[in-house]
């Protein structure tokens, strides 16, 4: 039984990726279901494969159901369609879209074949992940251990270089003067009204 190593590409970043194994015989809902756990997403979406060539081009839809769109080829079924029987080179691609309204995107790509079956996974199994994931509600989902480790990556804490400003003793004197000087101008003004 062959076993598929895919890399799953996040297209807006490909330093962010997951490595993906799963077996020949395993349906691309199988596949589906282990990227949306790589990248932490719930499974809540529309989702589709697109079998592609090495320019990414869209050909071939294998989608999780038949959507309410127009169609130049009826598109397979994510449960009736298994990954070996989609395999057409030794680095066959695909595009995987999720979420049709935020219209997440992952480059799929065929890095390796192996006949050995490792007695230690549950395929389909994530055996190498890189990068921090996007998020995918937002900052909002990112709390303790995932903040801390977006805060480390791109040293987002306070005092970090380029995001605070020092102020020399001029500086601070004359802002006090505008401060000063356009407090008076409004108590003035409010003066005047009157």
């Amino acid at each position: 039984m062959a076993i598929l190593k895919f890399r799953i590409y996040f297209e807006e970043d490909d330093s962010i990726y997951r490595d993906v194994a799963i077996r020949h015989t395993q349906h691309f809902l199988q596949l589906h279901q282990a990227i949306l756990k790589a990248y932490e997403f719930d499974s809540k979406h529309q989702a589709t494969f697109y079998r592609s060539n090495d320019n990414w081009q869209r050909g071939r839809e294998i989608s999780l159901e038949k959507y309410d769109k127009a169609y130049k080829v009826e598109p397979l079924l994510m449960e009736a369609t298994t990954i070996g029987s989609e395999i057409r080179d030794p680095n066959q691609k695909f595009v995987y879209q999720y979420d049709f309204v935020k219209n997440w995107s992952f480059l799929v790509e065929l890095i390796n074949v192996s006949k050995e079956e490792s007695g230690k996974l549950e395929y389909p199994a994530v055996v190498k992940s890189e990068g921090i994931p996007p998020s995918q509600y937002g900052t909002k989902g990112l709390v303790g251990d995932k903040l801390t480790e977006i805060e480390e990556k791109y040293d987002l804490t306070k005092g970090a270089e380029g995001f605070t400003e020092e102020k020399t003793g001029d500086e601070e004197e004359g802002e006090d003067t505008e401060t000063e000087a356009s407090d008076e101008e409004e108590d003035n003004a409010s003066q005047e009204e009157l």
